[in-house]
């Protein structure tokens, strides 16, 4: 089962695709009304006559409650920690738990928007990842696609501060095209519980990066009771699964040859991820307005104490 939210004649809505058509819920349900039953309540939810998905524009499928970003993927680390912070290979406390960042809920975009990166920044990046979705009983509900966009001049700074990526992230994520189902992709589970996924990015119609989903360090589950732990988890919360090796992201690649090639992202740039069994996700890349300045820093250091 295909959830999405879109967009027709300014009217927002959810519903389930089947095959090229959108099929409204009845009565106003969202998506993350749909999650909140689970995948049988969200099946026996009444809908309306089909929309052509060609005539309705696609948002992202949901407004998670919150968002963990994960980083499970082990080639990842060796490749962007060289480029971010210039140190090789991977920490030891990356193997002893799935860590994670929480990052911005309120700036998701979906198919087709454009990603407005701030304009200081000129080593724009992308990220392939899957992301989970929470169910009502902290079960997986379903997947879709997630694309942690990145500036990566900014958080190599801010993250000297030895605290997560800050504004280098929380300008945009985007996500879609739809929710798949945890059950539809039931037949890509291999032995050991990990998703066999293919995903592949490109940028402006040229691969970049590929690789298996199933190549995480721990799987959904694992990092669902980790999250858990010592806390809470709500139906509709968004755990990602990190980016995927083997070019998943551009500081990756930049991390293991020493330069920036393929280039930094520019104004203009189409990036396309696409995941086995979800779907494609395509966004255009463009600069956000000029930020204001800031103030500069009152330092206390050095000051005599009353």
């Amino acid at each position: 089962m295909r959830l999405a939210t879109f967009s027709q004649a300014g009217v927002v809505s959810a519903g389930v695709v089947r095959g090229d058509l959108v099929h409204p819920f009845a009565d106003g349900v969202t998506v993350l009304d749909a999650v909140r039953l689970g995948i049988a309540g969200a099946a026996a939810l009444d809908v309306l006559p089909g929309v052509p998905l060609e005539d309705v524009r696609l948002l992202a499928p949901l407004q998670p409650p919150s968002f963990r970003d994960f980083v499970a993927f082990e080639e990842h680390v060796v490749g962007v920690r060289r480029s971010i912070d210039g140190r090789g290979g991977v920490p030891d406390a990356w193997y002893d738990a799935p860590t994670f960042y929480f990052t911005n809920p309120h700036t998701l975009i979906g198919p087709d928007a454009d990603v407005p990166f701030p304009a200081a920044s000129v080593a724009r990046d992308f990220e392939l990842e899957v992301a989970a979705v929470v169910g009502p009983s902290s079960e997986i509900f379903g997947y879709t696609i997630f694309n942690d966009w990145s500036a990566r001049d900014l958080q190599s700074r801010e993250m000297q501060v030895n605290l997560g990526p800050a504004k280098g992230k929380d300008f945009a994520g985007s996500l879609g095209p739809w929710l798949v189902t945890a059950d539809s992709l039931s037949g890509f589970v291999d032995d050991d519980g990990f998703l066999a996924l293919l995903c592949t990015a490109s940028v402006n119609g040229v691969e970049v990066g590929r690789d298996l989903l199933s190549h995480m360090g721990w799987t959904f589950e694992t990092m669902l009771a980790y999250a858990a732990r010592d806390s809470r988890v709500v139906p509709g919360d968004i755990l990602g699964s990190g980016t995927v090796g083997n070019g998943g992201c551009l500081a990756e690649l930049w991390g293991r040859s020493g330069a920036q090639e393929p280039p930094p992202l520019r104004d203009g740039d189409v990036v396309t991820l696409t995941v086995e069994g979800i779907g494609s996700l395509t966004n255009r890349v463009v600069s956000a307005p000029p930020a204001a300045p800031i103030p500069p820093v009152r330092r206390s250091l050095g000051k005599v104490n009353p």
